[in-house]
C-alpha cells in the first residue's frame, strides 16, 4: 500500500526535475544543436533595408500579436505596417482632435498594445495633450478612440521640450511610463531630484485595478509608497528626457536613454529590483556633476552603463531595445541604440560584471525610435524623411 503511494510522488518528482531542467537548459537552434555563443560587438554591423516611407513624423513603434506593427505620427495619427501587405494606406487611429502638436517635441509619443490585446484589442498611449499641453497617459481600444480613458496627467504648460512619452509593460504586468523634467535647460523646476512631481521620471502603475477614484492601482511594492511628499507612482528619478526606454523580455529590466544637456548621452540599465534608482540629475550629466547645489551629501546615484559625449556631430540618444530575435543568434543579449545627430548605431551587453560596447554601424537619418514585430526583429524609423527601416546583424571579420 505505502508502496503504491510512494510511486506517484516518485514519479511526479521526476516529471518536476524534467521539467526545471529544460527551464534551465538553453533553446535548442534548429536541429537540435544549442545557440551559438553571442559574438564580441566588434564582430557585429547593422544593415538596414526601406520597407516603407510616407510616414508624417513616425515618431514611436510597437509590434502587435498578428504581426503588424503600429506606428504613431507626432500629429496624432497611427499607422499600420505588415511586412505581407506594407503600409496601410489611411490611419487605424486617429487622435489628432485630443493632440498637442505644437514645438518640435509635443504630440502622440508612446504607444503599446495591453498583454491581453489579442483579445481586448486595447492600447496605451502617451502625448501631449489639448489645450495646456499636459503629459497624459490614456487607453483606449484600436477601433473605439471615443472610448478613450484618461489614466494620468502631469502639468507640463511652461515648455514644450522633455515630454519622454514611452509607455511599455514590464514582465511583472505592471505598465511603465517615462516623463521629461519639465523642458527648456538646466532642469528649471529642479524635478529631477523632487518626488513631489511626475517630471523627470519612470511611473508604475497597476492598469488592471481601479483603486478610489483612481482608474489604476499603485503596487504595494513601489518605492515610494508611504514616503511623506513622495508621488507613490514613481518607480525611476533623476531623469532628464527619457528618450525611450525598454524593457528585455528575458530578464525585465529596463534599458533607458536618457538625454543630456549638452556634454553627456547616457544610457541605463535597471534590473527589476533596482526600483528607487536615482540616476542622477540634475546632480549629474552621466557621470559628471552637473548642479552641485541638487547633490544631496552622501546620496546614492546609479551610474549608465555607457554614456557618449555630445559631440562629434553626437546631439540626442535615441534608446533603444535588446535583441531577443531568431534570425541573428549570435547577436541575442546585444541591447542597440542610436543618436538623432550622428545616426551611429551604439551596441551595449552585459560582460563578466560590466558591459562591453561598440559602434556598429549607422542607421538612416534621424532614429527618432527603435522597435521590433512579434518576433523580436528590430525595426528603425527616421523622422522627417517619413521611413521605416527593417535592420538585421551581419558578421564582420574580426581586426587583425
Amino acid at each position: 500500500m505505502s508502496r503504491r503511494r510512494c510511486r506517484p510522488v516518485t514519479l511526479l518528482a521526476g516529471l518536476f526535475v524534467l521539467a526545471l531542467s529544460a527551464l534551465l537548459l538553453p533553446p535548442l537552434a534548429a536541429g537540435g544543436a544549442p545557440p551559438p555563443p553571442p559574438v564580441p560587438l566588434t564582430e557585429l554591423t547593422v544593415k538596414t533595408e526601406q520597407v516603407a516611407f510616407g510616414l508624417k513624423r513616425p515618431i514611436a513603434i510597437t509590434g502587435l500579436p498578428d504581426g503588424r506593427m503600429l506606428i504613431a505620427e507626432k500629429n496624432g495619427t497611427v499607422r499600420a505596417y505588415h511586412p505581407d501587405t506594407g503600409l496601410a494606406p489611411e490611419p487605424v487611429l486617429d487622435l489628432t482632435a485630443r493632440i498637442d502638436p505644437s514645438d518640435n517635441e509635443r504630440g502622440l509619443l508612446g504607444i503599446t498594445p495591453a498583454p491581453d490585446f489579442a483579445w481586448t484589442g486595447m492600447l496605451y498611449v502617451a502625448y501631449t495633450s489639448l489645450p495646456a499641453g499636459e503629459l497624459t497617459l490614456a487607453r483606449l481600444p484600436l477601433h473605439a478612440p471615443d472610448k478613450l480613458q484618461v489614466l494620468l496627467t502631469q502639468e507640463h504648460a511652461e515648455y514644450g521640450n522633455h515630454n519622454g512619452g514611452q509607455v511599455a509593460f514590464g514582465r511583472d504586468g505592471y505598465l511603465y511610463w517615462s516623463l521629461g523634467d519639465g523642458g527648456h535647460a538646466f532642469d528649471p523646476f529642479k524635478a529631477g531630484q523632487n518626488l513631489g512631481t511626475l517630471l523627470g521620471k519612470i511611473v508604475r502603475i497597476d492598469v488592471k485595478r481601479a483603486c478610489g477614484a483612481k482608474p489604476y492601482c499603485v503596487p504595494g511594492s513601489n518605492p515610494f509608497v508611504g514616503v511623506p511628499g513622495a508621488r507613490p507612482e514613481i518607480w525611476l528619478y533623476g531623469l532628464r528626457n527619457p528618450w525611450r526606454f525598454s524593457v528585455d523580455p528575458v530578464d525585465g529590466s529596463l534599458w533607458i536613454g536618457d538625454v543630456g544637456q549638452g556634454l553627456v548621452e547616457e544610457i541605463n540599465h535597471i534590473r527589476p529590483w533596482q526600483g528607487g534608482a536615482n540616476l542622477g540629475w540634475s546632480c549629474r550629466e552621466g557621470t559628471p556633476v552637473f548642479d552641485p547645489e541638487q547633490c544631496t551629501p552622501g546620496g546614492k546615484y546609479t551610474d549608465p552603463v555607457f554614456e557618449y559625449d555630445h559631440y562629434n556631430d553626437n546631439c540626442s540618444v535615441t534608446g533603444g531595445v535588446v535583441y531577443r530575435g531568431s534570425k541573428t543568434p549570435e547577436a541575442r543579449g546585444t541591447y542597440v541604440a542610436s543618436d538623432y545627430c550622428s545616426t551611429r548605431v551604439f551596441a551595449v551587453r552585459p560582460q563578466g560584471g560590466g558591459y562591453e560596447n561598440a559602434v556598429i554601424g549607422n542607421f538612416p537619418t534621424q532614429p527618432t525610435a527603435i522597435g521590433t514585430d512579434v518576433h523580436g526583429e528590430l525595426y528603425v524609423l527616421s523622422d522627417l524623411p517619413g521611413w521605416l527601416n527593417k535592420v538585421r546583424f551581419e558578421r564582420v571579420p574580426p581586426a587583425s
